[in-house]
């Protein structure tokens, strides 16, 4: 089932400002903080100088500034996503996909390579590997995708034939060649399945029912079959 979506509907499911999810993602672990802290520090310190040389007294504006970046380890994150979801609201036509899950396996892929010496002294590089989940979705039309994503405890609830709904994007007006996928959402067993939450999630759970709701009531103003013997 393939079911167009107009503008403004495509872009509440994406905001051009990070959702809570996005800012979660782009938040990173403790290394990912310091290195924005780190940022943050060089950027004061090379404004302060600038100051310094070019204002004797100082200037509001580059007090200003200086307060803005070095903010940067709090607000960066917020700067990322939006550029990310940017990204995302150039595609002009969106549709609702729903297909079901053909295929459910796990893969380990290489996450980070870090550098260290070995007891020997030798230069080694050393792989982190992450476990995840891959999804093939399919329909009775023969549209495939594929989704893969870090595996997460709650994922032992998907299994084969479960109904998978995504937010596909396209070029093309009637959705014949989708150029993009967003994360999928497993209705019956309310799981998402994402690398990047791209969706607001409360509306696109909203979206799917208003459009089951549409179809039902469409369906009751059918008029019933005759048979004429």
């Amino acid at each position: 089932m393939l079911v167009p979506l107009t503008r403004q509907t495509f872009e509440q499911l994406i905001p051009i400002v990070a959702t809570g999810d996005q800012y979660k993602y782009y938040w990173g672990r403790l290394s990912d903080i310091l290195k924005r802290a780190l940022i943050s520090a060089v950027s004061v310190l090379t404004i302060v100088l600038i100051n310094v040389l070019i204002h004797d007294d100082g200037d509001p504006l580059f007090l200003l500034v200086g307060i803005t970046v070095g903010l940067y380890w709090l607000w960066g994150p917020v700067l990322l996503a939006s550029f990310r979801n940017i990204e995302f609201r150039k595609y002009p036509y969106s549709g609702l996909w729903q297909g079901k899950v053909s295929d459910v396996y796990l893969t380990e892929e290489v996450v980070t390579q870090e550098e260290k010496v070995n007891k020997k002294g030798e230069l080694i590089i050393v792989e982190n590997l992450e476990q995840r989940i891959n999804l093939e979705l399919g329909d009775k039309t023969g549209f495939t995708v594929e989704i893969q994503a870090p595996l997460r405890r709650y994922h032992q609830g998907i299994s084969r034939g479960q109904i998978a709904v995504i937010l596909v994007m396209s070029y093309q007006q009637d959705l014949g060649k989708i150029a993009k996928y967003s994360d999928a959402y497993l209705p019956t067993v309310n799981l998402w399945v994402s690398d990047y939450p791209y969706l607001r999630r409360d509306v696109f759970i909203e979206v799917i029912n208003q459009i089951r709701l549409s179809r039902k009531r469409n369906k009751q103003r059918q008029p019933p079959n005759l048979k004429f013997e």
